[in-house]
């Protein structure tokens, strides 16, 4: 990390704010803390001693901190991004970045024309293990990318404000985006609603992306265990990665089918583990942030990729609209 040391405060200290309360106050950073709730406030000045606390985020906004990051409802993420950045401060906001590409859109532009940083948190572009694939992606070590399969299972968490969609799969398509490097051709998107009216608990999506590169995201939270896995296809070999295993291991196989004369030709070879350094995404992510907040552009998981995200979460979202009606 850079050695100036910055201030940075947090809005919201619910579940995931607690975690970036507690990694950015192990990086001596932490300065402010926002949140409705006064328990929480009193918990964490007594915790975190010398860090400002405020009941709202129009008390914290004089005061002299150097970027904001914002983990709170996805609803609220537009009011809250705008008005920080209106004044002036650099901002970390949690996926998705808006409800909407057009609010979306609008805080880019807010965040150009005040030359602001504004940073989202699709975390998983930080994760070690998703970097090695994309590396070895880039390597050609499984030939050329054909297809990419991603899941994320579990029994619950169910919302009521958002569906599965919206929960789980803003991650997977943040995760396509980054180890495709283009926009995807097309999409549709089904999914199954049984427990809530018009909220689905389960979605395929399904993109095509230019030269022949198919992916798959499924989602749920009706399943009996939690599984979080990626299979990268190529045409010379393949990857798996299941990030709720106990080892956590990258395999790289030597497996694949061509077609020779007509008639496939199987090779079924062995597989190896690639290793990789065991860094936490939410650590290295921060660590990005706070780096940045001299004013240096942000590159990874900017603006324009959460635009990117919102705008497949839009498409994918009109096609379960459309076959709900």
């Amino acid at each position: 990390m850079k050695s100036k040391r910055h201030k940075v405060c947090v809005v919201g200290a619910g579940n995931w704010g607690q975690n970036h309360i507690r990694v950015l106050n192990e990086f001596g950073v932490l300065s402010g803390i926002v949140d409705n709730n006064e328990s929480k406030l009193e918990y964490f000045g007594e915790l975190y001693e010398g860090v400002e606390l405020y009941s709202s985020l129009k008390s914290a906004l004089p005061s002299l901190f150097d970027g904001y990051v914002v983990s709170t409802p996805a609803s609220t993420h537009f009011d809250i991004t705008k008005k920080i950045i209106e004044n002036g401060h650099h901002v970390l906001v949690e996926k998705p970045l808006a409800m909407t590409v057009q609010e979306a859109e609008t805080l880019q532009e807010l965040a150009s024309n005040r030359s602001v940083n504004l940073m989202v948190g699709h975390l998983l572009l930080f994760h070690p293990a998703i970097l090695s694939i994309k590396r070895l992606i880039d390597q050609k070590r499984i030939g050329k990318l054909q297809y990419i399969y991603s899941n994320r299972l579990n029994f619950g968490t169910v919302r009521t404000e958002e569906n599965i969609l919206w929960s789980f799969a803003p991650h997977d398509i943040s995760v396509f985006q980054f180890l495709v490097g283009a926009y995807p051709s097309s999409l549709i998107c089904e999914g199954g609603i049984f427990l809530q009216s018009e909220v689905h608990d389960t979605t395929m999506t399904v993109l095509e992306y230019p030269g022949n590169i198919v992916g798959h995201i499924f989602v749920s939270w009706l399943h009996p265990f939690k599984e979080h896995r990626i299979v990268v296809i190529g045409s010379e070999g393949m990857i798996s990665y299941e990030d709720s295993s106990k080892d956590r291991a990258i395999y790289l196989y030597d497996k694949k089918i061509d077609l020779v004369k007509g008639n496939p030709v199987i090779q079924d070879g062995s597989a190896i583990t690639i290793d990789y350094e065991h860094k936490m995404p939410l650590t290295e992510e921060l660590r990005y942030f706070v780096d940045h907040l001299n004013g240096e552009p942000i590159e990874v998981a900017g603006c324009e990729h959460g635009i990117e995200v919102l705008r497949i979460l839009e498409t994918a979202s009109h096609y379960l609209k459309k076959a709900n009606d």
